[in-house]
């Protein structure tokens, strides 16, 4: 009867161990009503007072990364929060747009890849599932700010 209960033991805590990663996945399975309204209030990612995002997003400071020059300013950006992935693909697109940039690469596989522009700044922005049912958002942002004072790196004038 002893080796019978600790086979069972064994047997249970083996079924334990197998289904502890499933876990998660129960956090994916949420309806749409459950997602908050993405497109009703927002805040700014860092400094950049161009770049909204949902409020819903918590910034991780530990991944994230920023650097300034006289130069340039830019920096890697990381978020995360339970939103629909497609759906904060349509906010950021959205987003982008009200705040004049303009789209100019777009791809989606396991992640989604939106890049955008402006005069003197560009913005890669990728959006890829995190765990225990979180959405993780990266945005990388550049700006050159001699290109937009008409300068070299340098720091010298170029002729238009």
């Amino acid at each position: 009867m002893k080796t019978f209960g600790k086979k069972m033991y064994m047997a249970m805590l083996f079924w334990a161990i197998a289904l502890l990663p499933l876990a998660g996945c129960a956090d994916r399975m949420t309806s749409s009503e459950e997602m908050p309204d993405l497109s009703s209030i927002s805040a700014f990612a860092g400094d950049l007072k161009d770049i909204e995002l949902p409020v819903e997003l918590e910034w991780k400071r530990d991944k994230s990364m920023t650097i300034k020059t006289e130069s340039f300013n830019g920096g890697i950006w990381h978020y995360e929060g339970r939103v629909e992935p497609l759906s904060l693909k349509d906010y950021m697109v959205n987003a982008m747009h009200n705040n004049k940039w303009k789209l100019v690469g777009e791809s989606t596989s396991q992640d989604i890849f939106l890049a955008f522009v402006k005069p003197n700044k560009t913005c890669m922005i990728v959006i890829s599932d995190s765990r225990f049912g979180k959405t993780r958002l990266t945005l990388y942002v550049t700006i050159d700010r001699t290109a937009a004072a008409g300068l070299n790196p340098f720091g010298e004038a170029v002729g238009r």
